[in-house]
């Protein structure tokens, strides 16, 4: 069995290529994409509970008269994990442009995408990330990673030159998500009655890397999963979809949920690092995607981290106000090889980090 170091990934095949052969064909999938087990999990579909997820409206949280939005977001992350934003204040111009290049992006020959192909020891670029032994299951899906934020720290050797806007349109795209992702962290440290700009400080210099992904269609949809089960590793997560197929779904007291993105709207989702700031107050959730067995989907997930010198463990205030430390503290860095090194799935790396 090869085996490759954290922070690598072996090659394996073109998805997107995959499925133009197996769509056209009776023949079976690769093995290593089959995951009946998983993919015939129950799901509720149920359009009254999956439009339950909570949708705050940014305008109102902005108005100083108001703070019932504030406690909704509150209770949101605590209840939910996840939420959808309306009114966020991003320029329809930017979504649009943006998504049209993603699209774009990903309908070139393959030739041209393996021109942005990931290497051995960058998570950075086109392919598929974590795959660590030749007997690991697959996802269906083919992965585009780039880092946005600090401007310094991009690799301008993974930025499509094709289509010609696509750089533009992921820099104005970047600096939007994180003006709007500032102002949410602003009104949660609100929310859980820390000092704004102390809290804000942990997010220094605003580190965001960036995850689009093609999910091709599937005519065999019910043996393969799109985004194995797992939770964000970061602080917060801004999700926009691409195109209007759907497959999302949140696992909420045990049972999977989908849910249906609101037109225009962002959803945004709590990752493990909030989770353990927040001293367990905030829930990192357990979220996968599914595949369409005659469409295909694309997003775009944007992920907000903490500064490289910043320490993940619970804020002292929540702590003395809690009577607790329920998380274990860490630098971010040994975090990050922690996480890399467990190679778990689902919530097992936060599981790991509770206090015994």
């Amino acid at each position: 069995m090869v085996h490759v170091e954290a922070g690598g990934s072996l090659p394996v095949p073109n998805v997107q290529a995959l499925a133009q052969t197996y769509n056209r064909s009776d023949e079976q999938i690769p093995e290593r994409y089959i995951r009946v087990e998983e993919a015939t999990e129950e799901v509720i579909i149920d359009h009254g509970i999956s439009s339950a997820i909570p949708i705050i409206d940014v305008s109102k949280l902005l108005d100083l008269h108001s703070s019932k939005e504030c406690a909704k977001l509150g209770s949101a992350c605590r209840q939910w994990g996840f939420f959808q934003v309306i009114n966020h204040g991003v320029p329809d111009e930017v979504i649009s442009n943006f998504r049209n290049d993603i699209t774009e992006f990903f309908k070139q020959p393959l030739e041209s995408k393996k021109v942005y192909s990931m290497i051995p020891g960058n998570l950075q670029g086109y392919g598929q990330h974590f795959v660590v032994s030749e007997n690991q299951k697959l996802d269906w899906a083919d992965l585009f990673s780039l880092v946005l934020r600090p401007i310094d720290s991009r690799d301008m050797r993974f930025w499509p030159s094709h289509p010609p806007s696509f750089r533009n349109s992921i820099d104005r795209y970047s600096s939007e998500a994180a003006k709007l992702v500032s102002c949410l962290l602003k009104f949660l440290a609100i929310d859980m009655g820390v000092e704004p700009e102390s809290f804000l400080e942990i997010f220094r210099g605003q580190p965001q890397n960036m995850r689009m992904t093609y999910y091709p269609p599937c005519r065999q949809a019910d043996k393969v999963v799109g985004l194995s089960p797992h939770t964000d590793r970061m602080g917060l997560t801004l999700l926009l979809q691409a195109n209007d197929v759907q497959e999302l779904q949140i696992r909420k007291d045990g049972k999977w949920i989908a849910i249906n993105a609101l037109d225009g709207a962002f959803i945004v989702n709590i990752g493990d690092t909030l989770e353990i700031l927040s001293n367990g107050r905030y829930k990192s959730v357990e979220h996968r995607a599914m595949v369409h067995p005659t469409r295909e989907r694309m997003s775009a997930a944007v992920f907000h981290a903490v500064c490289w010198d910043a320490t993940v463990g619970p804020l002292p205030e929540l702590v003395t106000n809690d009577g607790e430390v329920r998380y274990s503290s860490m630098s971010y860095m040994d975090f990050m090889k922690r996480f890399f090194a467990a190679k778990l799935g689902g919530r097992g790396h936060i599981e790991s980090l509770k206090s015994s």
